[in-house]
């Protein structure tokens, strides 16, 4: 494989439009998986994407877009999946081409809800890919921002150091800058944790928490996330770094969080059905907040707030009344 391999984003969402995006700046051409036909087809005539960051402008001469999975896959060395984790199983079951001999980069921020496993466990167990040839990007960095060129970083996680400079120098730009880690484990489990913590600030937003009870909710949550990732995966690692502090801030903080307007929702009183209809995206959060509290049942990490989201959403406790007993567990 040469140091400019081909890549596929599979995936038609706001994320994996991003992505294409910051690919489009460093390659001559990439494959691009989308299963919605339509979105293919007015992408082909206008140019954008019409349902996700339809501001992004595309060189349509430098995508080789389609609705076969096995195209894309075939098509590249390095593959990247930015679709929503519960649809992964879904979407895999489609391929007859094999990932053996690819390198995958996981954009998902959730856990594969039939293996209880985050993206990165689930290539290597079910797919038999080497860690060597399976990655990870993560933020701080939200879709929006990326379509507006607003100065952002990335963190790419593999344990091939070379394949992750690769990935990360082919997503650099004049407002993306990204760096490395070995941590593919971590940086994917903080990647799924940030986002029921974003529903737990999104909760006490809607039930009229102001700010200082956020900060205190955030400075909690990044030691709750601390003591559940050392419990999956020990290895020396700063929590502090942007791959997890800097993640859970932009996704706990902003107004472009799906999982914090979530929580907004269920604090305002919205069932979570409701939630879900009125939202246009996944929430990724409200099923990592079920594979979290399971797994947890394994490591006993002492998560109060993952246990405060997953009782509201799951057991339909009352989140007032659950809130009310957290702020007391919380220092």
């Amino acid at each position: 494989m040469s140091d400019t391999p081909k890549f596929a984003v599979i995936g038609g969402g706001s994320w994996a439009t991003a992505i294409a995006k910051m690919l489009c700046s460093n390659v001559p051409e990439i494959a691009w998986y989308m299963r919605n036909n339509e979105a293919i087809e007015h992408l082909k005539l206008q140019k954008h994407n019409p349902n996700y960051l339809s501001s992004v402008e595309f060189d349509t001469n430098k995508l080789l877009l389609t609705s076969d999975i096995n195209e894309a896959v075939a098509y590249a060395d390095y593959v990247i999946f930015a679709i929503p984790s519960a649809f992964l199983s879904k979407e895999l079951e489609k391929l007859t081409v094999s990932l053996e001999d690819k390198v995958i980069f996981s954009a998902i921020k959730g856990i594969v809800p039939e293996t209880s496993l985050i993206v990165g466990e689930h290539f290597h167990d079910k797919y038999n890919i080497s860690y060597d040839n399976i990655g990870v990007i993560t933020g701080p960095c939200h879709a929006e921002e990326v379509a507006l060129e607003r100065l952002s970083y990335l963190t790419i996680a593999c344990g091939n150091e070379k394949k992750a400079k690769i990935m990360g120098k082919n997503l650099n730009s004049h407002y993306i800058k990204t760096k490395t880690s070995d941590d593919i484990v971590g940086t994917e489990y903080a990647a799924m944790l940030k986002n029921i913590y974003a529903i737990a600030a999104g909760i006490a937003h809607g039930l009229g928490y102001g700010d200082n009870f956020q900060a205190l909710l955030m400075s909690n949550a990044i030691r709750e996330m601390k003591k559940f990732i050392r419990k999956v995966h020990k290895m020396k690692r700063n929590i502090n770094n942007s791959a997890y502090l800097g993640d859970l801030l932009v996704t706990g903080y902003s107004v472009f969080s799906r999982n914090r307007m979530f929580g907004n929702m269920i604090g305002k009183g919205y069932t979570v059905k409701s939630a879900m209809m009125e939202m246009s995206m996944v929430a990724e959060g409200y099923y990592a907040a079920k594979s979290a509290y399971n797994l947890n049942k394994e490591f006993k990490a002492k998560t109060p707030i993952i246990d405060a989201v997953y009782s509201i959403l799951y057991e339909g406790r009352d989140a007032k009344t659950v809130f009310s007993k957290l702020t007391e567990k919380l220092d």
